[in-house]
Parts: structure tokens; C-alpha cells; sequence
């Protein structure tokens, strides 16, 4: 239960990370949406994304993995159909400059808005879950 409590609270603030960082995400009612997609993206990542990884097992260990992605795009778009009033409608990222790195502007849609918003997530949770061990 506890393990379970921990992955909610890192992937609800992930998700507002993700929503702070690249805009594109709706949320409807603000923070009711977001604790509800929480919860959305907590059960998928416990109960279907391993069902997906498994499934698309082979194209996993032909592309060495890199094909998780869409097993997580996937999953976040369950996210969206289930859960009223989330939306991801592009993924829109303005860009970042500093004195030694340069990101260009980002603007995605369809599902390449899900892979690239389920990368940032992804992204996200690992550096989380880094500090937290």
C-alpha cells in the first residue's frame, strides 16, 4: 500500500511537471483533474502497462527497448479516455536557451503528443524516483 501511495504522489506531481514544462495538457477543474488523473496514471502504470509491454513484447527487443514509449503513449491515452475532463491536445514546448544549451521550440500533435508528453513523464518519474532512493 505504501509503494502504491508513493507511485500516485510521483506520478501526480510528475504529471504537473509535465503540465508546467509543455503546454497542450487540459485539465478541466485544475487540481480535481489532476488528482484524478493521478490516480488514471497509477493504475495504468500498475496494471496496464505491464500487460501492453508484454504484448508488444517482440517489438520491445527489436528496437532494444526504446519501443516503452508507446507502451507508456498508450497507456496515457487510456488515461485520457477514462478520466473526465483530462485532455492532451498537442505538446507544445516553447523552447529553453542558456549560456551552454539551446532547445528548440517543440510542437507536436496526434500521437506523437502522447509519445512525447509519455517521454517527459517518463523522464520525470526516473529522476523522482533517483533522488527518493
Amino acid at each position: 500500500m505504501k509503494n502504491i501511495l508513493r507511485l500516485y504522489l510521483i506520478d501526480t506531481l510528475a504529471l504537473y511537471a509535465v503540465s508546467q514544462i509543455a503546454g497542450g495538457i487540459v485539465l478541466d477543474s485544475g487540481f480535481e483533474t489532476l488528482l484524478l488523473a493521478g490516480v488514471g496514471l497509477t493504475v495504468a502504470s500498475v496494471l496496464v502497462r505491464p500487460v501492453i509491454n508484454l504484448l508488444l513484447l517482440p517489438l520491445n527487443l527489436i528496437t532494444f527497448g526504446l519501443f516503452r514509449w508507446v507502451s507508456s503513449a498508450i497507456a496515457l491515452y487510456l488515461v485520457t479516455l477514462v478520466v473526465p475532463g483530462f485532455t492532451i491536445v498537442a505538446f507544445n514546448f516553447v523552447g529553453f536557451s542558456s549560456k551552454w544549451i539551446v532547445i528548440p521550440p517543440i510542437n507536436l500533435s496526434g500521437i506523437l503528443a502522447f509519445v512525447a508528453f509519455s517521454f517527459l513523464l517518463s523522464v520525470i518519474t526516473s529522476i523522482v524516483h533517483w533522488i527518493i532512493k
